[in-house]
């Protein structure tokens, strides 16, 4: 669902990028097209999860939104499914009290998420940021340095720079920076940078992820209390802003 502030969506241009949503709600298919209307962006529509499956492959959307609750396939699977063949990036639709199955779904191979109701700006900026992750695909595993606002990132010589400042990190705290960086500009939950981190035997130990967190803010934050280069995502993970 969609709050009033639809009438100030603004578009930047001919719709050309073409995004599937996968919702059976006609009311909420209805709203999104006229968010989109007069945006770079060109709306599919798919009823159910079957459909939609079919869809990504015949149609090759840049960009899924999906909802959780569809009638024939629950929307989880719907991801897992997928992922078995695309890499599509998915953001899903959730009503507020999903944020356990928000977790399953980002963990699925999901890569955002909405709860409803939800604004015009929010909804497009995140389609946006998942649109750029698209352009820059790779780019965070293969190129030597990688760029976050004016953090720098050599992964050759594992140094870490701040507006040309060195930054000096621990093991844990750059294998964590990198982590969120090989993924920025998407949501990654608890569990996946406890595992990937410090092993599977911590992936319930939150702990040590707010404290670690709370290190790199204090280094790489200009205010680590209003930070805004590593976002807190409420009882599900953290994103690396883009």
């Amino acid at each position: 669902m969609l709050r009033d502030d639809i009438k100030e969506s603004a578009g930047l241009g001919t719709s050309t990028i073409p995004i599937l949503v996968v919702e059976d709600d006609v009311a909420v298919r209805r709203l999104l097209s006229a968010v989109f209307h007069k945006t770079e962006f060109r709306l599919l529509e798919a009823e159910t999860a079957m459909d939609g499956l079919s869809m990504v492959s015949t149609t090759r959307p840049e960009i899924v939104l999906l909802d959780l609750g569809l009638p024939d396939v629950d929307g989880i699977q719907f991801v897992k499914m997928l992922r078995e063949w695309s890499q599509v990036p998915v953001l899903i639709i959730s009503a507020q009290g999903d944020e356990e199955r928000k977790v399953l779904a980002l963990e699925a191979g999901a890569d955002d998420y909405v709860t409803k109701p939800f604004g015009v700006n929010e909804l497009l900026a995140r389609i946006r940021t998942a649109w750029r992750r698209t352009q820059m695909s790779g780019l965070s595993s293969n190129q030597p340095v990688i760029e976050v606002g004016d953090v720098k990132i050599d992964v050759n010589y594992r140094t870490v720079t701040k507006a040309g400042q060195s930054i000096h990190l621990t093991p844990i705290e750059y294998k964590l920076l990198l982590f969120l960086a090989k993924y920025s500009g998407r949501v990654v939950t608890h569990r996946q940078i406890l595992s990937e981190v410090w092993g599977d035997d911590y992936a319930e130990e939150a702990q040590y992820l707010r404290v670690y967190v709370g290190y790199l803010r204090k280094k790489l934050e200009d205010d680590p209390s209003r930070p805004t280069l590593i976002l807190t995502e409420p009882r599900v993970g953290y994103r690396l802003q883009i």
